[in-house]
């Protein structure tokens, strides 16, 4: 027999599957949709929201100050981290997964009815700003309990990389959507598109957001956590106690990110300012890349987890950093050629080096952390790198363009994201095939060694 819920009869091995299955699907839709949404905005920054909220700027202000409302949410991230790890922890993964997906959903759709400036002035970046904190809080509590759900539903440890990265999935899966919508109501000719049709994606967002709900609500709590609440090992104060027992792991994993995050949002959001206004290419030919390129991770996402699963977490992510680290060279000497060719393959290549660190990430952060605390560990350490990495990325690209004049300046900064994230790999331990179940009285760090990777 399965492990058992709490107060429950113990699942039969079928329904053990049935419920893994259903783990991950909900983890995955759910996180489609809610990387939807944040992407969503991403998107629509770059192209329409310097011009419509910030329109008496000069064009690089403007851009400035569209992604100092975009960094917002990254800032916000952590404290979505901190509030639902803490009840993550508390109360469950499943409980904390519905409220995250409103808040984020809710948020979104409400972006698309803010008047522009033209209406009320700078009113309209003033709601902008708290609708993108809530969705930075919302998508904070949303990453850490999709893992857990999908990743302490896995029976055995020799496939727990391959499971954990399908929450991860979501994310080029929102990116597609998102930049797809974009795609198709950026077709409406003249003006209509930045009049109204950059909202249409946005009042979208609720239709997913209603089939996100259901989905998650049909799945049971994890055996991990049923077992802890069983056993009476829930932490009063979880957040604080893993700050207080595990802070290097927590540092670690934001550390570890930069050369995943920071990059991304450069090739997937800066992209969009830097091709249109410095390389005079198209908007259709820019989405197109990016939507190329996230099919492409559809693929790449699950593969690099199942080879974490073979070769070792560690390994495999300090694999991917290194590429990335180098790979900002070769993006802007492909890209600053201005041929549509060499932009396309550049900007569907940019997310390979990603592939390899965001398949293996979750599972590598995850595993650091021990069960009553993993909710709060690992969402605080991931959701940290969003105010180091992930937001200021897009405004650094923009300051060094503007003071170099050159992409290679940028390529510089994503270079040295690399090397802070090989130096936090190296630190980190290989937990790959470390029992999740078993609970520790200390912080794991590096005198705890899991069994070797086969």
């Amino acid at each position: 027999m399965a492990a058992t819920q709490s107060g429950a009869v113990p699942l039969s091995d079928e329904d053990y599957r049935r419920q893994l299955r259903r783990a991950v699907v909900a983890s995955t839709i759910g996180t489609t949709i809610e990387w939807y949404d944040f992407f969503l905005y991403s998107t629509v920054t770059g192209l329409v929201f310097a011009k419509l909220y910030f329109p008496e700027s000069d064009p690089l202000v403007g851009t400035l100050q569209a992604f100092l409302i975009y960094a917002v949410g990254f800032i916000a991230r952590p404290v979505g981290a901190a509030i639902f790890g803490h009840y993550g922890d508390r109360i469950g993964r499943k409980a904390t997964l519905i409220v995250t997906l409103l808040l984020m959903g809710l948020a979104t759709f409400a972006v698309a009815f803010v008047p522009t400036y033209a209406t009320i002035g700078i009113w309209g970046a003033v709601v902008l700003t708290v609708l993108r904190f809530i969705q930075g809080v919302g998508v904070g509590g949303e990453w850490g309990g999709s893992v857990l759900m999908s990743m302490e539903w896995a029976r055995t440890n020799s496939h727990r990389g391959f499971v954990a990265s399908w929450p991860q999935f979501g994310v080029p899966a929102g990116l597609f959507i998102a930049n797809l919508a974009v795609l198709a109501m950026s077709q409406i000719s003249g003006s209509a598109f930045l009049t109204w049709g950059w909202r249409v994606p946005f009042v979208l967002s609720i239709v997913l957001v209603a089939i996100g709900l259901y989905i998650r609500l049909s799945i049971l709590e994890t055996p991990i956590f049923a077992k802890l609440l069983a056993e009476n090992k829930i932490e009063k104060a979880p957040t604080l106690e893993v700050i207080r027992r595990q802070p290097k792991d927590i540092l670690l994993s934001a550390f570890v990110r930069m050369a995943e995050q920071a990059p991304f949002y450069i090739f997937t959001a800066f992209v969009f300012t830097y091709g249109v206004r410095t390389l005079g290419a198209s908007r259709d030919l820019l989405l197109m890349a990016v939507l190329a390129a996230s099919v492409l991770e559809f693929f790449t996402i699950p593969l690099f987890g199942h080879v974490s699963d073979l070769i070792g977490r560690r390994r495999m992510y300090m694999i991917g950093a290194a590429l990335a680290g180098l790979y900002g060279f070769v993006f802007f000497a492909m890209v600053d050629t201005r041929n549509s060719v060499w932009i396309f393959v550049a900007i569907v290549l940019s997310l390979v080096p990603h592939s390899m660190m965001y398949g293996p990430q979750a599972a590598l952060i995850a595993e650091s952390f021990t069960g009553r605390l993993r909710y709060s560990g690992a969402s605080l350490g991931y959701q940290l790198a969003s105010v180091i990495a992930g937001g200021p990325a897009p405004l650094i690209a923009t300051a060094l363009f503007a003071y170099y004049h050159s992409g290679y300046a940028i390529a510089g900064y994503i270079f040295v994201c690399g090397l802070f994230s090989l130096a936090a790999a190296w630190r980190m331990g290989d937990y790959t095939n470390k029992d999740i179940s078993r609970e520790y009285d200390e912080p794991m760090g590096e005198h705890h060694h899991a069994r070797p990777v086969h």
